[in-house]
């Protein structure tokens, strides 16, 4: 057993209820889950929490439009994200929810005491709101009029509200931050908050609302609720037994300051900049780091239900295997900048690198012990040294090569997982698979078997090959704990455990004993797909989520700036007849029509020659707005708007009134 390092605390953030994660929520988990099974395997204790964030406004809402409590949409949606963290083999220690009792005691006592010792105190709020993040902004913070965090719409709102004094600990987080550099990962996203947050000034924050009732009550004063992000970011605390009284358990006292809070990109202002000084407040030691880890994207763009383009970690698993999916995930986020996902990329990952380098490894290996050896795998001491070097004067002492990168793999994954690069402790340990593919080729079993001679040369070689497999093997089992676990019993059949090695005998080449057996009978890892088959299932899956979404492609409409009804009446909207229609010369998408709005024809241009011939134009009635500044287009002066509607399946008509009504009526 490795030496007992001491205690470790992950956690990730908590998942919010408001739906089914898709694949790109459900990466956070599965990295976790992997950073805290290498640290359990380097001899740390330990202790693994994540869990649901089930309070606020957004929430409310989605169980009215459901028909059924809160606290009941909430139940379903747990437990739905609980069963796929299960699915996908993640070893956490503790499940939290927000609305436990436990938890929501010790946040009545934490606003409480922040109360009483004036860092929150009473006012009223009037500002532009963000309902899914349950934010309030103010316009400068706003970019292009949205949500500076999701994008989306922001809406007027005032309320009464409790307010906690941020600009108080300031000062003293800037020192904190400066002082420790590592307290932020990756950099970029600390500049982001000393630069953009932290020293252009912190505004005293907004920690109740009255506008709902979906929330832990404020005791002193029932009407308000506690806001979520207070209620959420102290389940890092009240979760491993955190008292506000002075009673904290001994698993408190041990766990806590947590060694890493890993969260996603969008959510670092708040676990950097709020929760830190939360905890300033309480007299409390701040986390030893917070990663804020990039985002996995799809490749077609934005996930939407009514595109049918979401993609969900039970789809993938249904069709790869859970290991298959776990490796996808790790291996194709890159430490900072945003991955991608695309069901031909998963097909490719799971041919080149699952079942050609890894799963023809492990397959040819054992396919050859059993054919020359009947299985018996034998170390004989025949080594290539001496073999000397190529005509290019590479080394023909294959053995000594294999074992110096096999040695050598151990310390490189290490060094990687303790910055947090997981994908690139992932590539060291394939790097170990494709070097024994390489050995394979060059000291050719199929050829030393041919020579009777050479039978203990041919030993030595499979010998190597085995003992390499199960030092990646077992440096695998973090991020592909189901295969290791595979690849060890076909190795090991007699008694896989002996197989498992040390974290720090891993650098460690001939530990197998000479003898032992494989399996008679070798088992497929990871089978090859065909592109096509896997892009037809892809299809039934779009077509399922359509299906469940009334089987309507609904266009995804990127939201605009919240108008008054003064903005609206600026626009002049009136009904023009075509009189005449002609294309624009030199441009392919454009047609020119003589269109008559009232007393006066004017021409408009518009890009609707793709779908519109300039005969079906003419006698239309549109809608037209006539107040736009005139502009010219490919030479040709417009002067004014054919109003238009287009979807995301390429269709695209012109407005027209119902009846027939007299050219340049006014639509109001």
């Amino acid at each position: 057993m490795p030496e007992n390092k001491g205690p470790y605390y992950i956690t990730t953030a908590i998942a919010y209820t408001s739906g089914k994660p898709h694949i790109g929520n459900t990466y956070e988990i599965v990295l976790a889950d992997s950073i805290a099974r290498f640290r359990r395997q380097e001899g740390y204790d330990v202790f693994f929490q994540t869990g649901t964030d089930e309070h606020g406004q957004k929430i409310e809402l989605k169980a009215e439009e459901a028909g059924i409590t809160p606290k009941e949409f909430v139940d379903n949606v747990s437990t739905e994200i609980k069963k796929i963290w299960d699915l996908m083999d993640t070893s956490y220690d503790k499940f939290i929810r927000t609305t436990d009792e436990d938890h929501e005691k010790q946040v009545k006592k934490i606003f409480k005491k922040l109360y009483d010792q004036g860092d929150i105190y009473k006012s009223s709020y009037e500002g532009l709101y963000c309902t899914p993040c349950e934010s309030f902004w103010t316009e400068s913070q706003l970019v292009d009029g949205k949500c500076p965090d999701c994008g989306r719409e922001v809406k007027p709102a005032k309320e009464e509200a409790y307010f906690f004094k941020m600009s108080k600990y300031a000062d003293r987080l800037i020192q904190y931050i400066e002082e420790h550099p590592e307290f932020i990962q990756p950099v970029s996203r600390k500049n982001e908050m000393m630069n953009n947050f932290l020293k252009p000034g912190l505004q005293d924050l907004c920690v109740s609302r009255t506008s709902f009732t979906w929330g832990i009550p404020v005791d002193f004063d029932p009407k308000h609720v506690v806001y979520v992000w207070l209620d959420a970011l102290t389940n890092y605390i009240t979760g491993i037994g955190y008292d506000v009284d002075g009673n904290s358990t001994e698993q408190f006292a041990k766990l806590w300051p947590a060694d890493l809070h890993l969260i996603g990109k969008d959510i670092i202002r708040f676990h950097t900049i709020y929760w830190p000084i939360f905890l300033m407040a309480l007299d409390l030691p701040l986390p030893k780091q917070v990663f804020g880890h990039p985002w996995l994207l799809q490749g077609d763009g934005k996930m939407s239900k009514s595109k049918g383009n979401v993609i969900y970690a039970d789809d993938l698993v249904d069709m790869f295997g859970v290991d298959a999916v776990r490796y996808f995930v790790l291996h194709e986020m890159p430490f900072e900048n945003d991955g991608v996902i695309t069901w031909e990329l998963l097909v490719e990952r799971m041919n080149s690198d699952l079942a050609n380098t890894l799963g023809n490894l492990v397959n040819r290996t054992i396919a050859m012990s059993n054919k020359y050896f009947g299985g018996v795998v034998k170390k004989t001491g025949v080594t290539s040294e001496g073999a000397g070097v190529d005509e290019n004067g590479a080394s023909l002492d294959f053995d000594a090569d294999l074992k110096a990168v096999v040695t050598a793999t151990k310390e490189k994954v290490k060094t990687k997982m303790k910055t947090l690069h997981v994908a690139d402790a992932m590539t060291e340990i394939f790097t170990l698979f494709k070097r024994c593919n390489k050995y394979i080729d060059e000291t050719m079993p199929w050829a030393l078997a041919k020579d009777e001679a050479q039978a203990d040369r041919l030993a030595e070689v499979l010998y190597n090959l085995v003992e390499g497999i199960t030092v990646g093997a077992n440096l695998l089992k973090a991020f592909m704990p189901n295969t290791t676990d595979a690849i060890l019993a076909q190795l090991y059949p007699e008694n896989p455990k002996r197989g498992e090695r040390d974290f720090d005998v891993l650098d460690q080449f001939g530990l197998r004993e000479s003898g032992m057996k494989v399996t008679e009978t070798p088992e497929i890892l990871f089978a090859r797909l065909d592109i096509k088959d896997v892009l037809a299932k892809a299809e039934e899956i779009q077509a399922a989520q359509k299906a469940a979404n009334g089987g309507v492609e609904y266009p995804v409409v990127e939201k605009k700036p919240e108008i008054t009804i003064d903005d609206f009446d600026k626009i002049q909207i009136q009904v023009g007849e075509v009189l005449k229609c002609e294309p624009v010369k030199k441009a392919k998408k454009l047609l020119v029509s003589q269109i008559r709005v009232g007393d006066e024809v004017r021409h408009i241009v518009s890009g609707i020659a793709a779908y519109y011939k300039p005969e079906e134009m003419v006698g239309k009635k549109v809608a037209v707005i006539t107040n736009l500044k005139p502009c010219k287009l490919c030479g040709v002066e417009s002067q004014g708007m054919i109003l238009a509607a287009a979807d995301d399946n390429g269709n695209l008509c012109v407005v027209s009134p119902e009846k027939d009504i007299i050219a340049g009526s006014e639509i109001c």
